[in-house]
C-alpha cells in the first residue's frame, strides 16, 4: 500500500471581497475542491496558468493560509483547522520556497544567520561554533561556498540567491516541500543547475515535495505525477508520463500545444557535472 504523506479532501479556499458600502462581504472563490494526493518521496507538478490558483493551492498545503472548506491531512494528522499553535511543531516539518528569493531573503542579515534562524527558533543551535558550522553545512549542501555565509542577498545572483532559498528551506530538515516557481526568473543554464540540485536534494534526503510552475517541460523531467489547475479546479491529475502522451482534458491539450516542449533525451540531467563541479557552477551562478 503506497505511503501517503500529503492529502487533501475537496479543499476550497476564496477571499473575501466587498460587494458594496452597506452589503455583507462575500468570498472570491479561487481553489474549488481540489482532491491531490502526495505519496512520500515523491514530486508532485502543479501546472497552470498565471490566475489558476497555483500559488495558492501551494500556501494551503503548508498551512500558509488556512482553507475555508475541505481537509488537509499531513502524514496522518489533519491540518486544515489548525491554528497557530497547534500547527507550530509540524511547521520544522513542512517548507516552502519562495518564486522571489529577492524578497524572501533579509537584506538586512548576513545568509548565515538567516540560515540557521529556523534552528535558532527551535532550540536546535548549541552556540556560536555550532550556526557557524550548521550555516556552512547548508550552504555546501546546495553548492555554495562557507565563506558565503558572511555575504548579504544583494551580493548573489539571482541563482545563488536561489540557492540560499533552498538551503533555509532545508535547515529544519523538512519532510515536505512546496517549490513554487521557483526557477522561473532564471536563465536557462541556471534552471538546469538549479533543477539538478532539486534532484540530487530528493534522492539524497528523501524529501518530497511539489513543484509548482508553468513550464511543463522541467514538470516533464522532474516529476513523478501532474495536476492541472484551471480556475482554481484540478482537471486532470496521474502520472507526468501518461498525462503527456495521452492528456484526457482539453486544457491539457491546449497547454501542452501552447508551450514549447523539446524532445528531451532520456538522462539528460545525468549529463550534467556531478555534484562537487556544480558546487563551483553554483558560487557563480
Amino acid at each position: 500500500m503506497t505511503d501517503i504523506l500529503l492529502r487533501t479532501a475537496s479543499l476550497r479556499f476564496g477571499y473575501p471581497q466587498r460587494n458594496g458600502l452597506f452589503r455583507k462581504s462575500s468570498l472570491r472563490e479561487v481553489i474549488k475542491g481540489v482532491d491531490i494526493v502526495v505519496p512520500r518521496g515523491s514530486v508532485l507538478g502543479l501546472v497552470g496558468e498565471s490566475g489558476s490558483g497555483k500559488t495558492t493551492l501551494g500556501r494551503l498545503l503548508v498551512r500558509l493560509l488556512k482553507p475555508t472548506a475541505g481537509g488537509i491531512q499531513f502524514d496522518g494528522v489533519e491540518i486544515g483547522g489548525l491554528d497557530d499553535a497547534a500547527m507550530r511543531p509540524l511547521r520544522a516539518r513542512i517548507q516552502m520556497i519562495f518564486q522571489d528569493p529577492q524578497s524572501s531573503l533579509n537584506p538586512r542579515l548576513r545568509l548565515g544567520t538567516t540560515l540557521t534562524r529556523p534552528l535558532g527558533a527551535y532550540g536546535r543551535l548549541k552556540g556560536r561554533r555550532d550556526q557557524r558550522e550548521r550555516a556552512a553545512a547548508l550552504l555546501h549542501l546546495v553548492g555554495l561556498p562557507a565563506e558565503f555565509a558572511y555575504r548579504y542577498p544583494n551580493e548573489l545572483s539571482g541563482g545563488q540567491r536561489q540557492r540560499a532559498g533552498i538551503a533555509r528551506a532545508l535547515a529544519l530538515e523538512p519532510d515536505f516541500i512546496v517549490a513554487d516557481e521557483i526557477v522561473s526568473g532564471l536563465d536557462v543554464s541556471t534552471q538546469a543547475h538549479i533543477l539538478l540540485l532539486l534532484r540530487e536534494l530528493r534522492a539524497r534526503l528523501g524529501l518530497t515535495m511539489v513543484f509548482i510552475s508553468h513550464d511543463l517541460s522541467l514538470v516533464r523531467v522532474l516529476c513523478d505525477d501532474v495536476a492541472i489547475l484551471n480556475q482554481g479546479e484540478v482537471v486532470e491529475y496521474g502520472p507526468v508520463a501518461r498525462v503527456f502522451s495521452a492528456p484526457q482534458h482539453a486544457y491539457t491539450r491546449q497547454l501542452l500545444a501552447a508551450i514549447p516542449l523539446p524532445d528531451v533525451e532520456p538522462g539528460w540531467l545525468d549529463d550534467s557535472p556531478p555534484l562537487a563541479t556544480s558546487q563551483q557552477q553554483g558560487s557563480a551562478a
